[in-house]
């Protein structure tokens, strides 16, 4: 058995104000999407980050803006259901190094590589709490989840099953973070409530709930990659300003604010937001107007690159909880 190597990528972009991820179609025998996922050549590439971005040009055809490096995943297994690189063998043991990556536009993909952009709540569908309809899918997975932290063995160990869930979830009045997306994912797989948890032991899953509550599974561990780009990338626009990665050279505010609201998955009020991007000093105005409003011109707005050298932390802070109304 041998160690490869392999670079998986989370892929952003925001189309009309919510955040898409580039998720491959094709080579998955169960019709399973995925994550871009290609092998890191040391021969040819220096470094990890060099390998990702001529890899994924080769293949999309685009160039990534904005890199960061998330985490190495290499748990025995987690190349099962297949998300193997081309290059190793059944008996290969294959790590993959994932990053997260932002790019302004929402490239059409064509040719060999069979990739679409996908609204990340396909596979998050409890993380977007920006509309009412949001208790639709956190009240069956509270049902699942009370069910599992029953079933422990003591008093004592359900007690600690509900009140980790109750603090992933914002449950029993407890704040609800945007950035546990990852915990809360792992949450749900250890409760036997997403399916891949079935899928990785090969047995059938008894779970009833509908994919709109449990979101669509992805090869491999690829939604777990995915959930740990999600918190990164809502966490770090709070102290630094890396949604402008996402916005185009000239943007309106309402657009910015929809951005935000989209990664963040949650409602901002409009004044407020406005009054902290002004305060901050984040943006600056063109003296051009956006006229596909549907109503009054908009003003045109761009990001002030120099607002990284006057301050530690530019980014979009309102507060890092939200009280959450779940019973």
């Amino acid at each position: 058995m041998s160690l490869r190597v392999g670079l998986s990528a989370v892929i952003v972009a925001a189309i009309d104000g919510l955040p898409h991820v580039l998720a491959t179609r094709g080579g998955d025998e169960d019709g399973l999407e995925g994550l871009p996922f290609g092998a890191f050549d040391p021969e040819g590439h220096r470094t990890f980050e060099i390998g990702l971005r001529d890899w994924v040009s080769a293949q999309t055809g685009f160039e990534l803006g904005y890199v960061e490096q998330l985490y190495t995943f290499g748990d025995l297994g987690r190349e099962l259901p297949t998300a193997r690189l081309d290059s190793a063998s059944p008996a290969d043991r294959v790590i993959s190094v994932g990053y997260i990556a932002l790019t302004p536009e929402a490239t059409e993909i064509g040719g060999a590589f069979d990739a679409v952009w996908r609204n990340w709540y396909r596979y998050f569908p409890w993380e977007d709490h920006r509309a009412d309809s949001a208790q639709a899918i956190i009240s069956p997975l509270s049902d699942q989840l009370k069910k599992w932290a029953d079933s422990a063995g003591s008093p004592a160990a359900s007690h600690d099953r509900w009140t980790r869930a109750s603090i992933a979830f914002g449950l029993d009045g407890k704040p609800w973070i945007e950035e546990r997306v990852l915990e809360r994912y792992e949450l749900l797989y250890e409760a036997d409530i997403v399916p891949e948890a079935w899928r990785d032991r090969a047995e059938t899953s008894p779970c009833s709930l509908p994919e709109r509550v449990t979101g669509t599974p992805m090869r491999s561990d690829h939604r777990r990659i995915l959930a740990t780009g999600m918190s990164r990338l809502r966490g770090k626009i709070k102290y630094r300003p890396v949604v402008f990665e996402l916005m185009q050279d000239m943007f309106t505010l309402s657009a910015l604010q929809e951005t935000v609201e989209g990664i963040l998955g949650t409602k901002l009020h409009k004044q407020n937001f406005r009054r902290l991007v002004a305060n901050r000093g984040l943006v600056e105005e063109t003296g051009e107007y956006a006229t596909d409003t549907g109503g009054r011109p908009a003003k045109l707005v761009r990001f002030r690159r120099e607002v990284t050298l006057e301050r530690p932390a530019p980014g979009v802070r309102f507060g890092a909880t939200r009280r959450a109304s779940y019973p």
